[in-house]
């Protein structure tokens, strides 16, 4: 073999040698890139980010009206948590919230499964079933919660509270003092069912909240034979996003009352 070959097939084998270290190191970049910011190291994707929030589901069987509110320092937390449908319940997903899963439980809520078997069914193959928390009720009153067993750290405190027509639940709160406001407050208030969910948020809001801060809020109501949602408003982005969402409502109701 004469030199000038020799030093070419060392030319072509290094060429060789980089370009597989190349592919490697992509591929290693492609799974690390992959892998989910959560505490738990694990490579399943959380698409769409965790929102540490309190919330509130609720129906009036005596009107035909449901609803959902939700407060958190996840941006637009409204828009993602909530989800309501006139005729058939109320849905929130959170800590690891899967915004797919809203429509699909009103669905399977609306086609006659118990609360229990919609909370089952949506679980039921999913990998990370321990880092969500949900909560749904249908229009008779009838509610379930799944809390987050394996919650990250940034999520304590996590917990729920249902009774008479409502269930609230919450994770990255300052303290179990918030979900218990929350229901204490839709108890006692009187009024329409969206004056009710408002109270309880900013009962829980005044208990300490989200323990990271008050960006976000919304509500949403459906009312059985109003197509779409009979009320929904968004703070998306506030320093004291309850007291706005508040402050809001309060607004629509001076001016749907002024002849």
């Amino acid at each position: 073999m004469t030199t000038n070959t020799m030093r070419s097939t060392m030319c072509s084998l290094l060429a060789l040698a980089c370009c597989i270290g190349f592919l490697i190191g992509l591929q290693s970049f492609r799974r690390t890139s992959s892998v989910d910011a959560g505490s738990d190291g694990s490579e399943a994707e959380c698409r769409f980010g965790v929102s540490g929030t309190f919330s509130i589901v609720a129906v009036d069987p005596n009107t035909g009206a449901c609803g959902a509110a939700v407060a958190s320092k996840y941006p637009a937390v409204g828009r993602v948590v909530p989800y309501v449908r006139a005729g058939v319940g109320a849905f929130c997903t959170q800590h690891w919230h899967n915004p797919e899963w809203g429509e699909r439980a009103l669905e399977l809520l609306a086609k006659g499964m118990l609360p229990e078997q919609v909370l089952a069914e949506l679980l039921r193959d999913d990998e990370r079933r321990d880092k969500r928390q949900l909560a749904i009720i249908d229009l008779s009153g009838r509610a379930a919660n799944r809390n987050p067993a394996q919650a990250d750290p940034s999520g304590l405190w996590w917990g729920s509270a249902a009774g008479r027509f409502y269930a609230c639940q919450g994770n990255t709160l300052t303290g179990r003092d918030v979900v218990f406001a929350m229901a204490r407050a839709y108890e006692e208030t009187k009024g329409t069912l969206a004056d009710r969910l408002i109270a309880a948020l900013v009962a829980g809001d005044r208990a300490g909240g989200d323990h990271r801060g008050r960006l976000a809020a919304g509500i949403r109501i459906a009312q059985t034979g109003t197509p779409g949602y009979a009320l929904e408003l968004y703070v998306d982005e506030s320093d004291n996003a309850v007291a706005d969402l508040a402050a809001r409502y309060a607004a629509l109701i001076r001016n749907a009352n002024t002849p």
